[in-house]
């Protein structure tokens, strides 16, 4: 049931994202849902990542993992962190983007399913290569498909909080550049699904066990941030963690050619 809600949850937020004046009429629900269709759908994206969070350690609570789960589970994903991000993200560019040449708009529109392939290649890959148990997984080979979809949504929601909250000439403009940087976005952590770069699972290797002080204060900052501004807190730190993978590898290989050259 989790699982489903998981995939439902992504099907409504590409529903809600395609909202028109045919869908509203005079349900108050619906009229803000227009006027507010793009938060929403984000939202229902990271409702869906609550689901993917919830079905694996249910299952294993109830002692009932099965391969059958497994499957759906990735059938889930590809609809929530494969197929919504990039439609919401399509959606979003021709209504409040530039007015652009139709060969540019034919472009954004194969970035968009380049993503939704390499998320379905992802969810393959992560099928035929999965271990059970939790101790199998504490990394991932590529970005995770929520990463990916976390990172898009939530350059919209930071998009649309600075287009028609803050309302002043500045957040006009870092709205401009959201909007710009959303098709980039949508390529880079596409390319980053399938890439064989390792990422951190970050609620079973930095959330278990005993932490230091310091990391403890860290946490706190950050839930309290959360509170103050959560959607520049969830756009910076999803942007962050799918930026985390490429740095990290530049780092790591600056140092080896560093050793190498100090050995030399």
């Amino acid at each position: 049931m989790a699982t489903l809600g998981n995939a439902i949850c992504g099907f409504a937020a590409m529903y809600v994202a395609a909202f028109d004046l045919s869908n509203v009429g005079t349900d108050p629900l619906a009229v803000w849902l227009m006027k507010h269709r793009f938060v929403a759908a984000a939202y229902l994206i990271f409702i869906s990542m609550i689901f993917d969070a919830l079905d694996g350690r249910l299952a294993r609570f109830t002692r009932h993992t099965t391969d059958f789960g497994g499957q759906l589970d990735s059938l889930a994903d590809a609809v929530s962190f494969g197929a919504a991000p990039a439609f919401i993200a399509l959606l979003l560019f021709k209504n409040e983007g530039p007015t652009l040449p139709f060969v540019i708009t034919r472009l954004i529109w194969a970035i968009g399913a380049l993503y939704f392939s390499c998320a379905a290649v992802r969810l393959a890959r992560f099928n035929v290569s999965n271990e059970h148990g939790e101790q199998h997984h504490f990394s991932f080979l590529g970005l995770p498909s929520p990463g990916a979809a976390a990172a898009v949504v939530s350059l919209i929601l930071m998009q649309q909080d600075l287009h028609h909250d803050v309302q002043t000439s500045w957040a006009l403009v870092l709205s401009n550049i959201c909007i710009f940087l959303l098709p980039l976005v949508v390529l880079v952590t596409g390319l980053l699904m399938i890439s064989t770069i390792r990422y951190p699972h970050v609620i079973n290797r930095w959330l278990r066990g005993k932490r230091s002080l310091p990391l403890l204060i860290v946490g706190v900052i950050v839930v309290l941030l959360v509170f103050v501004a959560h959607r520049y807190v969830l756009g910076v730190g999803c942007l962050a963690y799918a930026l985390y993978g490429p740095f990290m590898l530049a780092y790591l290989r600056l140092r080896r050619q560093q050793s190498l050259q100090a050995g030399a």
